[in-house]
């Protein structure tokens, strides 16, 4: 039986990505440097921004003008705020499925590879920031995504929460790229690919591929686990 479900959460609860490329390629403005989509989607999609600012320095081979990644990351913050507070961003069928899994009494949780800020900012006007019984961010751990250790986090958080001992194979992992799906598998847990972000056969290591969360139900959930 599923005891709880832990989302990612830029993908999966809020269509953020194409705000975060926006504002990346903001901040590479400066440098004279322009990430195709199709490249950002395809190599960047899961990492966070530490790790993105270090993967396009090696790949353009450019010093950033000596400029520091957190400066880059905080510039990045910026412009992200400035676009996010303009965007409809709410995933289609997320406000209703995560009313569902708190009517059902199943701890929510999230584990993303965005920052705390990022989360919290695009949490605040949605009326869900409550609903969340744990949120697990880059700054939280020092390992991302394929390695495991967020989603176990996130797990372990909510077990001190509630003084509980749920186990991995009671939690189901809803994600959207392969980078999560094989971090959710690499710590023991039940994965949900969603296409929100890629094809089918690019989440294919998930137990379960759907295209919308509205398609689940909690008896779908309990067959995972």
């Amino acid at each position: 039986m599923v005891k709880a479900v832990i989302f990612d959460f830029d993908g999966v609860i809020s269509d953020s990505e194409p705000s975060h490329f926006i504002a990346t390629n903001k901040v590479l403005e400066q440098f004279g440097i322009t990430i195709d989509r199709n490249d950002y989607y395809s190599q960047f999609l899961g990492y966070t921004d530490t790790q993105m600012f270090e993967a396009i320095k090696k790949s353009f081979n450019t010093d950033f003008h000596n400029i520091l990644i957190q400066t880059l990351i905080e510039q990045k913050a910026f412009f992200f705020e400035e676009i996010i507070r303009q965007a409809d961003h709410l995933i289609k069928g997320i406000p209703q499925f995560i009313k569902m899994l708190k009517t059902a009494g199943i701890k929510i949780g999230i584990y993303s590879g965005a920052s705390r800020d990022d989360i919290e900012l695009m949490l605040e006007n949605s009326g869900f920031a409550d609903y969340f019984d744990v949120i697990v961010t880059a700054e939280d751990v020092e390992k991302g995504k394929p390695d495991p250790q967020g989603y176990l986090m996130a797990m372990q958080n909510i077990n001190k929460k509630f003084n509980s001992q749920i186990l991995p194979n009671e939690c189901v992992v809803i994600e959207d790229s392969h980078w999560g799906i094989s971090a959710a598998k690499n710590a023991g847990m039940r994965i949900i690919g969603v296409t929100n972000s890629y094809p089918a056969n690019e989440l294919e290591d998930a137990d379960l591929i759907i295209n919308s969360v509205s398609e689940l139900t909690i008896a779908d959930l309990n067959k995972l686990c």
